[in-house]
């Protein structure tokens, strides 16, 4: 099984790429959030690699990131979820926002996915519910809790969103994180807006 593949980007197509690892042209399919980090053709590239074979082939699906490669894993053990769906599944919305409307039960959030119609996003939700769990998150993010960046943004949408002007809410919560004390969404949330008043 390939895991990894490192080489010089040879061609780069919306969902495939030829990756050129010593002297061998690897055909990898990827999704768009991974699409977008890459080099022009003619630079080097590392991308973590599923291997998916079948009888009649065996084809290389690459990804940026370990989180990008663990949710695909997990839609493609969704009954009627094949390799193909669940890289346009990657392709029509960001893991971490997957994750998120799973665990939120969000149906309407999943039914927006090109190529993903109710049925489906309603067996998304439903069989990945507990794989999709947010402990498994957080141990993909390689902490127990969310990073600091992610729950400052986070945080700081929250605040934008009742109406508080940026500058006043990013001093709020950046004051909030550097408190000593748990650092859950709620609790940071609940500081930031003590400290706003």
């Amino acid at each position: 099984m390939i895991a990894r593949l490192s080489g010089r980007l040879v061609e780069k197509q919306a969902t495939r790429l030829i990756v050129d690892a010593g002297g061998v042209g690897y055909e990898v399919f990827v999704p768009l959030s991974t699409f977008y980090q890459l080099p022009d053709p003619g630079g080097e590239v590392t991308l973590r690699v599923h291997t998916h074979v079948r009888e009649d082939a065996i084809v290389l699906f690459g990804f940026a990131t370990l989180l990008e490669q663990q949710v695909f894993e997990r839609l493609i053990a969704v009954s009627g979820i094949g390799p193909k769906l669940a890289l346009a599944v990657l392709s029509g919305i960001d893991p971490a926002d997957l994750v998120r409307a799973v665990q939120a039960g969000d149906v309407a959030r999943l039914t927006r996915i090109p190529g993903v119609g109710k049925k489906t996003a309603e067996r998304i939700g439903l069989e990945l519910k507990d794989r999709l769990s947010a402990p498994w998150a957080a141990e993909l993010a390689g902490a127990g809790a969310p990073g600091e960046s992610e729950l400052r943004a986070d945080v700081l949408s929250a605040l934008l969103n009742l109406g508080y002007h940026r500058a006043l809410a990013e001093k709020c919560v950046d004051a909030a994180l550097k408190a000593e004390g748990e650092r859950t969404f709620e609790r940071l949330l609940k500081d930031a807006l003590r400290r706003m008043g």
